[in-house]
């Protein structure tokens, strides 16, 4: 037998995987040939095994036998390896995995009848109707070593991931050993497509460079000393924590790229697709990327970091909640990627919408407090939607509608949003009231630069985030205060649903609450408790496991409003019944008294449409002897409106009259107008 010539294949990856394709053969016909007691009785059953046989030949294997052609094959093999500088996955992964030659051969046969269909029929063991070759078939491969020495490598590959046993409950003999069809592909040097739910693979050179990246100076500075320590093997992993769309993954794909890697990233936490974690590590390095799990663990909870039998620097996706734990003894760092500052976002915009001038780069940056993602995605939402409607530049206006297009389907669930309308000229109130809602929309407008101010004068925890308490009584303008607010200040406004919010089970409301709170951080929209002391009530003595629950909500409240950036308004009726800990937390409070006779007037006058026919006197008295509150106001006029328009005519004294004793009727009390006359239209 003269030595194998192999110098004239290509130094690709697909040559590597066929020349253990054909190690695979060469096992499998030399035991099928003991089987079929010659090789002579095996080519007339299997003819089609003859090409294979004549290329061993053409590479040197003399006379058809294969008594001595593993050994003969091997040193071919592993001298053909030694000559290749380029790349090769399954060496790579050989050398990553600790897997010998003999354990490449068990790997790549296991998977022969994915290459030909044929080869099936040489299978002899568990059911060879399923092209899967049975454990006991590869056990009686590489017959220089010893039987259990090729039954451990057939568990270490099973450990690694790389072999799938949908039977093991059965004897070993039996086990059905097939290869994950993803790994198969890998294996074969194919630049594939990754077909996964939970999986998402970008090669390096889909990758931006970490010098092109956004980053805040901290920030950045973390992450080119955290590249330099994953370059020299002094760091195992890399932990990036904040809020969603915040160029988390993309900054561990940044530092994969630095490392010459591309990035896998697996999503886990995932309850209708749950990652096969055993692929993760072997899939990563055939890839040649770095393994990133994107978790997301709620306030509280713990999640643990999977184990990779093999690959290499990994990186973690966590929210600014929750923790990690399987950490012990591995050497990693963490990078906290928080909400965009003002010159951060600035940056960002100034690369996103490329045709701002600086004054408009100055307004984006200031209105919209968004994560850097959402930046991304608002801009190029508003370029198409600016050319949909013929202009050839956005304007603020189409980044505002932009933004109502982002992904808001977490929030969608837990909140509704509020038609935003309006200014502060609809609202008639008093001028404490007036002076409190200018300070709340001061404080708002300026939410950024007074933490800076602040932080100057010593007093770093002062965050950006406004909580305001409404208080009145029901009626008296404080939703609408709300709707005005966000009108002014150009946001959108979500009230939370307290029915989806709520849930019976322990801990589902916490995680529920964080969702709608994170989600409007991120948003940059105005997040409205309305008959807020629903959730924000006082606790109780604990008097059964009822009230214990309901005071820790209580309190991841407590702690969660303190670190809010958002912008939070509660309303309440109630103003007595929220606890002493929130009314500490409220940077602004509103009172909206019931209207005077001065206000009732102005929102009589304000309501009644154009034309209308009722006497002056009438609104005079109405507001002098009714304390009405303004919502009650504004009902009674849309019914006299309403019956005028029946009666196709415009309203009068009468239609007001009425309307308001209907009013006084719906609460059970008696109206103090004056008794005159009354018509069908009063009692209507």
């Amino acid at each position: 037998m003269r030595a194998a010539v192999l110098d004239d294949l290509p130094e690709t990856a697909a040559t590597h995987f066929r020349l253990y394709f054909y190690a695979a053969i060469i096992e499998l016909v030399r035991e099928a040939a003991i089987r079929a007691g010659s090789m002579e009785n095996l080519l007339e059953r299997h003819g089609f095994l003859a090409p294979y046989l004549n290329e061993l030949a053409e590479r040197g294997l003399e006379g058809g036998t294969l008594e001595q052609a593993p050994g003969w094959w091997r040193q071919a093999v592993e001298r053909w390896e030694r000559t290749v500088a380029e790349r090769l996955p399954l060496r790579e992964l050989a050398g990553d995995a600790a897997l010998d030659y003999e354990s490449r051969i068990l790997l790549v046969g296991a998977g022969l009848a994915e290459e030909d269909g044929r080869l099936a029929s040489l299978f002899d063991g568990a059911a060879p109707a399923t092209g899967r070759p049975g454990a006991g078939l590869l056990t009686g491969w590489c017959t220089h070593l010893e039987a259990g020495a090729v039954r451990a490598r057939v568990r270490r590959l099973r450990e690694c991931g790389l072999f799938h046993i949908p039977n093991a409950d059965a004897c070993f003999p039996n086990w059905q050993v097939e290869v994950p069809s993803v790994l198969w592909e890998a294996v074969r040097g194919e630049q594939i497509r990754l077909n996964l739910p939970w999986a998402r693979f970008r090669g390096r050179d889909q990758i931006k460079p970490l010098s092109s990246l956004c980053l805040p100076e901290r920030a950045r500075a973390e992450a080119e000393r955290i590249a330099v320590l994953l370059g020299a093997g002094e760091l195992e992993g890399v932990i990036v924590r904040g809020p969603h769309h915040n160029g988390r993954r993309t900054l561990l794909a940044a530092l994969a790229h630095e490392g010459g890697k591309g990035l896998l990233e697996v999503r886990g936490n995932r309850r209708e697709h749950a990652p096969d974690y055993t692929l993760v590590g072997p899939l990563a390095v055939l890839l040649d990327a770095n393994p990133a799990f994107v978790l997301d663990p709620a306030p509280g909870e713990m999640v643990a970091l999977p184990e990779l039998t093999c690959g290499g620097a990994f990186g973690v996706v966590l929210g600014p909640r929750g923790g990690l734990v399987g950490m012990e003894g591995r050497s990693t760092a963490v990078i906290e990627l928080g909400m965009p500052e003002l010159s951060t976002r600035r940056r960002l915009w100034a690369q996103a919408a490329r045709s701002a001038d600086e004054e408009e780069l100055e307004a984006l940056s200031e209105s919209f407090r968004m994560t850097s993602g959402n930046i991304w995605n608002a801009a190029a939402q508003a370029g198409s939607h600016a050319r949909v409607h013929g202009r050839e530049k956005a304007t603020i206006a189409d980044v505002r509608t932009a933004a109502r297009g982002l992904d808001r389907a977490a929030l969608d669930m837990l909140a509704t949003r509020i038609a935003a309308h309006g200014d502060w000229s609809e609202l008639v109130l008093d001028p404490e009231t007036r002076r409190e809602l200018w300070t709340l929309e001061a404080r708002c407008k300026h939410r950024e630069r007074l933490p800076r101010l602040i932080a100057d004068a010593g007093d770093a925890q002062f965050n950006c985030g406004v909580r305001a308490l409404l208080r009145g009584p029901s009626g008296t303008g404080k939703t609408l205060a709300a709707r005005v607010l966000a009108a002014t200040l150009g946001k959108d406004l979500y009230r939370v649903d307290l029915s989806s919010v709520v849930n019976k089970y322990i801990g589902e409301t916490e995680k529920n609450l964080e969702r709608a709170l994170g989600c409007a951080e991120e948003l940059d929209v105005i997040l409205l408790f309305d008959e807020g002391d629903a959730l924000f009530g006082r606790r109780t003595g604990v008097q059964s496991s009822n009230d214990r629950y309901a005071n820790l909500e209580t309190s991841f409240l407590l702690q969660r409003i303190e670190a809010y950036e958002g912008i939070l308004l509660i309303t309440t009726n109630l103003a007595a019944q929220i606890d002493s800990a929130f009314q500490r937390r409220i940077d602004v409070v509103v009172d909206f008294p019931l209207p005077g006779a001065q206000e009732r007037l102005a929102i009589l006058r304000l309501h009644l449409p154009a034309g209308h026919r009722v006497r002056g006197s009438l609104l005079e008295e109405i507001a002098h002897r009714c304390a009405l509150s303004g919502g009650q106001i504004r009902n009674a006029v849309l019914h006299a409106s309403l019956v005028a328009l029946a009666e196709k005519c415009t309203p009068e004294d009468r239609h007001l009259e009425g309307a308001v004793q209907r009013e006084y009727r719906k609460t059970g009390a008696v109206s103090p107008l004056r008794s005159g006359k009354r018509t069908a239209v009063a009692a209507a």
